[in-house]
């Protein structure tokens, strides 16, 4: 039996519980509204969607547009996939900036078979900004429709129903915004678990946030808006001296609660291979936190929530053992119920978005990551990047 006599009148004890429980409540309360509602999502009017997806006349044209930068490889393996899509009108434009491998040959030889692939080359550069930004903002203009789709040459969709299930977001004349999900291929090595949970958690916290109506974020590689919105909105013209953010800033600074829509059926999904290097990746996580300066402070902390409330649990969790200010056995019953509900929560994203059983160690991944991504914040960005991903 556990003495409680020195708990009950000791300060000391007491501050320490009640920060532990605390902190504990709201890691729960995050895995809860943020992992669950994302891995539990249903569209709404699902009967009215699927009649209307019958109809093909109700299907607006699209366009899909993506940036390509000695991309050949990526283009011959993933663009037929795009240009495939079991959808009744739309195209497919391609910006060639600056490449200097074979990506202008494959787009010659598709462009032959696909008349509804447009081809925006440079061949000189041209970008007096910073990042893709200007060669994405070049192919917007280029397109004809209105409905956008966003995505990368790395990028294949699931099946040929990515435009169908995209377009589905917005079945409210109010959206504006589309957001989706690029997962990856798994790979069970050490680089590609960690990239697994890494993107799983990044994309759970924009989209969960945006499920709630606070959309602050999204992921240019599955991500659309409508074309005339863009321009309404003055393009990337107020961040188009940052590198990064041809996706994330726009949607920060123009998203709203009504404006914008989440579609993360199995259809609307995307996929890509994970980085191969660990300094790859690294040039990946930088590029993501590289706009984290822009984001207001409200949206900051919201990034931060998690990982502040997870380091003053398990601070607690050891002060606690360490100065003797609570029985060890009701501290290894807290992190059992954190570790169980995590685990549960995580799952279902995982059986959502086919993320294999990376799940059973979130606990442990959730804790590297708050100490690697601590690091990656406090490092100094280099913003001299002259085009990038």
């Amino acid at each position: 039996m556990f003495d409680f006599s020195h708990f009950l009148t000791d300060t000391q004890s007491i501050v320490f519980t009640v920060l532990m429980l605390a902190s504990l409540a709201i890691c729960c309360l995050y895995y809860g509204m943020i992992h669950f509602r994302v891995g539990l999502w249903q569209r709404k009017g699902k009967g009215d969607a699927t009649a209307a997806e019958g109809a093909k006349e109700t299907l607006p044209p699209v366009s899909v547009v993506l940036t390509a930068h000695n991309d050949a490889e990526w283009l011959k393996e993933n663009l037929v996939y795009l240009l495939e899509q079991d959808y009744p009108d739309f195209e497919v434009v391609v910006v060639d900036y600056l490449s200097r491998d074979d990506t202008r040959f494959v787009l010659k030889l598709l462009k032959d078979y696909y008349p509804h692939l447009k081809v925006v080359p440079f061949r000189e550069d041209v970008n007096l900004f910073q990042g893709k930004k200007y060669p994405l903002s070049i192919g917007i203009k280029s397109a004809k429709n209105d409905i956008l789709l966003l995505a990368d040459p790395d990028c294949t969709p699931k099946n040929m129903q990515w435009l169908r299930g995209m377009v589905k977001g917005y079945s409210k004349k109010e959206t504006k915004i589309v957001l989706g999900y690029c997962g990856l291929n798994r790979q069970n090595t050490m680089l590609g678990l960690l990239q697994q949970y890494d993107n799983l958690a990044y994309s759970s916290h924009y989209l969960g946030c945006a499920l709630m109506g606070h959309p602050y974020t999204g992921s240019g590689r599955n991500l659309s808006y409508r074309r005339s919105f863009f321009f309404d909105r003055g393009a990337f013209i107020n961040h188009y001296n940052v590198a990064g953010g041809s996706d994330d800033l726009f949607v920060y600074q123009n998203a709203t609660r009504t404006n914008t829509a989440v579609s993360i059926g199995s259809d609307a999904c995307l996929r890509t291979e994970p980085k191969k290097s660990f300094s790859e990746w690294h040039k990946v996580r930088l590029a993501r936190v590289s706009t984290r300066n822009w984001h207001s402070v409200g949206g900051r902390m919201m990034e931060d929530l998690l990982p502040i409330s997870m380091a003053l649990f398990y601070g607690m969790c050891v002060a606690s053992i360490v100065l003797g200010t609570m029985p060890w056995g009701l501290v290894l019953v807290a992190v059992a119920v954190k570790w169980a509900w995590q685990i549960v929560a995580f799952a279902q994203l995982c059986k959502r978005f086919d993320g294999g059983l990376v799940y059973l160690a979130a606990p442990f991944y959730e804790i590297y990551f708050a100490i690697a991504n601590t690091i990656l914040v406090l490092t100094p960005l280099n913003s001299n990047r002259k085009f990038g991903k």
